[in-house]
């Protein structure tokens, strides 16, 4: 294994694969120069302090099994494939988040505080830092906007923690593609079951704990874990550190900028996630099932639930096929809107000033995120006028702030009208739209939609998966590198390395 870096950053120790500077950052302990043992010895040695395979539950014992197994297991070649979208897809997102305030703020303190370490990528910079500081920034570059997946059965978006953490962690011991996919995979299938075996939504909404954080941990954590190549028990220490990190509430929705959202939904979760897979790998023990037995995860958030919900067809049901990639880079609950929209005009083609009134029909607690929002991309009322007057929407025309003001589109939003639905609302998580539209010459046009494009029941094309990408990415590092990066992703079994993407994400 090697290390970019000389002097202080040597590795103290050849079976360890942890530098001096890693250790003071994830330790902050006296006795670093001493070293540690090897990780392999104490995942032997230690189960007098740590217990025995008899203190693990039959659910932790197949679980940690399945996630050491993950970097050598085949995957089907239709989940190799969605992975690949969603590669994409989430390193579109961190590289057109790099251009929002969330994202500038990320950068600003990546490079501040973590640039020493010339480890890891930090996507749309110009400069490395050590997997943590990277695992943070590429978090919060990822959910920086509303332009990335999300996973509606555990009400988390998992691509924007599991990605760049798997990302950062395979730099950090230079795996390769195929490697990297598995990892990615694997956290995808461990994150979002956490917060189903919990409840999803119906847990957020009666706990206030937030599923977009606690998911996304997890999923980060296993992705991680297989990137460092953890064995059974080491992964069953590290599912602990990772309980102990557990955290997040639902005020993030009160956030007005979005920093503190992506934070919580990417940042946060995506450091925790690769800082419990290095405290593991790089010697340290702990509790041998947080799952089961005193003070346990499940007792602390849901004592009622069943812990078994976090093997329930794994290996058999991949989460990854059952995210969604958003066509539009609008928040999720205008997605099926503007579909509806798209759709009627189709069929009965019309501009915006042949259109009298829109009237948008959502699920209640939906039609709250969005309505009359001061963000461009989750205000419905700004979005669907912009989509009047475009005839689409991009990355580039919703995030212009100045259309907020701009005398053409206030005419169109007047014409929009957002009405809350009780009857939607019980259908959640499923995210219905009616949209009605009335034209000028007395004509009314509806369209329900129920299944929207990139859902598992209706999923986008990889040619509308790149042609996304290719919006997003192409403005920030250019038409020709972004090609490059996109042909990358999808012969990502030809990589060696995962650090040849490096060039590609970067800006020059």
């Amino acid at each position: 294994m090697t290390h970019e870096g000389s002097g202080e950053d040597d590795e103290v120790g050849a079976n360890q694969g942890l530098t001096r500077r890693e250790f003071w950052a994830l330790a902050g302990l006296a006795g670093a120069a001493a070293g540690l043992p090897s990780a392999r010895a104490l995942a032997g040695t230690h189960a007098s302090r740590a217990g025995t395979l008899h203190d693990v539950s039959p659910v932790m014992e197949r679980l940690s099994a399945y996630m050491s197994e993950a970097a050598g297991r085949d995957l089907p070649a239709e989940v190799v494939e969605k992975t690949k979208q969603h590669l994409l897809d989430t390193l579109a997102a961190m590289i057109s988040g790099s251009t929002l305030p969330p994202g500038r703020a990320a950068l600003r303190f990546s490079r501040a505080y973590g640039a020493c370490q010339k480890v890891a990528t930090v996507v749309a910079a110009d400069f490395l830092c050590g997997p943590i500081e990277a695992a943070l920034t590429n978090g919060m570059l990822a959910h920086s906007d509303e332009t990335d997946d999300s996973h509606a059965p555990s009400q988390c978006h998992p691509g924007c923690a599991v990605i760049p953490a798997a990302l950062a962690t395979a730099e950090r011991f230079a795996i390769n593609g195929t490697h990297l996919l598995r990892a990615v995979t694997l956290g995808y299938d461990i994150g979002p079951r956490f917060t189903m075996t919990l409840g999803g939504q119906a847990f957020e909404a009666g706990s206030h704990w937030s599923t977009h954080s606690i998911a996304p941990l997890f999923g980060a954590a296993a992705a991680a874990g297989c990137a460092a190549g953890l064995n059974a028990r080491q992964m069953r220490w590290m599912l602990g550190y990772t309980a102990q990190q557990s955290s997040g509430l639902a005020a993030w929705s009160r956030d007005p900028e979005h920093v503190q959202k992506a934070f919580c939904f990417g940042g946060m979760t995506a450091r925790d996630g690769v800082t419990s897979a290095l405290l593991v790998e790089a010697g340290w023990t702990g509790v041998e099932d947080i799952l089961s037995g005193n003070d346990n995860f499940f007792a602390a958030y849901d004592p009622h639930c069943d812990p078994a919900g976090l093997v329930d067809q794994l290996g058999v049901r991949y989460e990854i096929t059952r995210t969604n990639i958003k066509k539009w880079a609008v928040g999720s609950p205008i997605q099926a809107a503007l579909d509806a929209l798209k759709d009627l005009r189709s069929k009965r083609p019309f501009d915006a000033a042949q259109v009298r009134e829109v009237v948008v029909r959502l699920a209640s607690d939906e039609a709250a995120i969005v309505n009359d929002r001061d963000i461009p991309d989750i205000c419905l009322q700004h979005v669907m006028a912009v989509a009047l007057l475009d005839h689409t929407v991009t990355f580039a025309s919703i995030h212009d702030r100045a259309r907020l003001k701009d005398p053409a589109t206030l005419r169109a939003r007047a014409k929009v009208k957002l009405v809350p639905d009780e009857g939607l609302e019980r259908l959640m998580p499923l995210r219905v739209a009616i949209v009605e539209v009335t034209l000028v010459d007395g004509s009314r046009l509806s369209r329900r939609v129920d299944d929207v494009r990139g859902t598992p029941k209706n999923p986008m094309t990889r040619a509308e998966v790149i042609a996304k990408a290719s919006d997003l990415c192409g403005p920030v590092i250019g038409a020709q590198r972004c090609s490059k990066l996109i042909e990358k992703v999808f012969q990502l079994e030809l990589v060696s390395d995962v650090r040849e993407l490096r060039p590609l994400l970067q800006r020059t």
